[in-house]
């Protein structure tokens, strides 16, 4: 895809726990990885370097701010200052996954807008762009004072369940709360199905409870669409109201799956028969807890190819033809 020097121009790096992603990202680029080294000390302080020269390069710095979320977002400030200090030449953070964007207004009276926090911290941090993957809500992009491209992880989903149509027979694209109605009604217009929505009420970080579903759900396949699977009770709460209204069978899609908690013992408890999530975030304990049940789609080449197209000053627009919408 690139020629080598101008691939000696691109250095893509990526934190502890998003290597395998970003191998996979530069495997699409066919470029190496750049080599850095990050040593935790005994007191939790980390050092981090970078062991190849930058000066003057487009740097990209790929880390997902998932679990253990505080040491991956303190990893990433430190990277900042170190590549800045190298004298690059330009750096873009690739937050496949944005943690803390679920804090994204005051709800109530003193509590923080924690996202707008991290994104102030990162723009300190002296980063020139960023790249996310379905931002929890898409206001966070006005969050960040440098440019920002937020991509959908539609197509990855798309191409998936377009291979599979047939399997899905009569389908109905649910929203398991209103926020994501806008992706499910893209989805059902891609792949041809109704649409429902079912009515949620969080009542604290950890549980929910739903309400009436708007919507026919009887004797379909049900796929019920969402930006991430956390501790899964919304989306399991789902899957028992869709199954209680006659559903044959019920799918779950979101593109982080960060199944935490008891997660894995509510999935494998549930009617759902099949979860498909990107490799936005690390799934390897997931799948082991899962099994057959968890399908983990790649998101390289759509990094890869914003990631291209941003080194080469190219238009980011075209990645987002063809997506169902970004979560509201």
């Amino acid at each position: 895809m690139m020629a080598r020097a101008d691939a000696d121009q691109l250095k893509i790096f990526a934190g502890r726990h998003s290597r395998p992603l970003t191998q996979s990202i530069c495997d699409h680029l066919e470029i190496p990885i750049g080599e850095a080294r990050t040593h935790v000390f005994p007191d939790g302080e980390m050092l981090l370097k970078v062991e190849e020269d930058v000066r003057g390069r487009d740097c990209f710095v790929v880390i997902s701010t998932c679990m253990p979320v505080n040491d991956n977002l303190m990893e990433l400030l430190i990277f900042l200052d170190c590549i800045h200090r190298a004298s690059a030449g330009m750096v873009t953070v690739v937050l496949p996954y944005f943690g803390y964007g679920r804090q994204d207004r005051k709800s109530e009276g003193r509590v923080p807008i924690t996202a707008k926090l991290v994104a102030n911290l990162i723009t300190a941090g002296k980063a020139d762009r960023v790249i996310a993957v379905d931002l929890h809500a898409a206001q966070i992009q006005g969050f960040f004072d440098i440019p920002v491209d937020h991509l959908s992880a539609t197509p990855v989903f798309s191409e998936y369940f377009s291979q599979h149509r047939d399997e899905l027979e009569d389908l109905c694209l649910v929203s398991p709360d209103v926020g994501n109605v806008k992706v499910a009604e893209g989805f059902a217009n891609m792949l041809g199905g109704d649409l429902a929505i079912i009515n949620k009420r969080r009542l604290s970080g950890s549980k929910v409870t739903t309400g009436h579903i708007i919507g026919e759900v009887k004797d379909k396949t049900v796929l019920m669409v969402d930006d991430m699977i956390s501790t899964a009770g919304t989306i399991c709460a789902a899957a028992e109201v869709v199954m209680d209204h006659g559903a044959k069978r019920v799918i779950a899609a979101a593109t982080h799956g960060l199944f935490v908690g008891e997660a894995a013992e509510r999935l494998n408890a549930s009617p759902i028969s099949k979860i498909v999530v990107t490799n936005t975030v690390p799934t390897q304990s997931a799948a082991e807890a899962l099994g057959d049940k968890l399908v983990t789609l790649e998101v390289c080449g759509l990094l890869g190819d914003a990631i291209h197209r941003v080194h080469h000053n190219k238009s980011i627009s075209e990645l987002f033809r063809g997506t169902a919408g970004l979560k509201r």
